[in-house]
């Protein structure tokens, strides 16, 4: 019983909200400090006395305080959301792993494709005169018939012809 106060000033809290007497073997004393009331509270209102009473008594004791602090985040997440209790924080989390994982995802995506980009665009000597014309939409009225791709490098250059309506 590491950390509990000393069991001949106070009642435990669970003995206090039962309005009883705590006596030297209380189950519930070495997990339910007097100075926690909300904690007992929380977990009788979910699960009753007497079922933590049995969970508690068919535990180990070394196994007792993790399983005091299980019913503890259970109640407390079941008085939260009385539905899906614990299952819908999982489920929240999950979800928000599944973005996270589709947002990462995306990112190594973009990552890929900018470090894809041929060396000609990403030189650190970049000018203009480097690149080939690409054509221009004049506004003039012309429709576009085909279209040429040649290889200019390391670059597709596209080449309009195009004729008067």
């Amino acid at each position: 019983m590491k950390g509990h106060e000393s069991r001949s000033t106070s009642s435990c809290a669970a003995c206090k909200l039962l309005k009883r007497r705590c006596s030297s073997n209380c189950i519930f004393a070495p997990y339910f400090r007097s100075d926690e009331p909300s904690k007992f509270a929380r977990v009788h209102k979910v699960f009753g006395a007497s079922n933590v009473s049995k969970i508690l008594t068919e535990v180990p004791v070394e196994w007792r305080e993790d399983a005091v602090n299980s019913l503890a985040y259970e109640a407390e997440a079941r008085l939260r959301d009385p539905v899906y209790g614990c299952i819908g924080a999982i489920a929240l989390l999950q979800r928000k792993m599944d973005e996270l994982q589709h947002d990462l995802a995306i990112a190594r995506a973009h990552l890929a494709r900018y470090t894809a980009i041929p060396p000609l665009l990403c030189n650190d000597h970049f000018s203009l005169t480097t690149l080939p014309d690409f054509p221009i939409f004049d506004g003039t009225k012309s429709v576009l018939n085909s279209m040429e791709f040649q290889q200019h490098g390391s670059v597709n250059v596209v080449h309009q012809t195009s004729f008067p309506l």
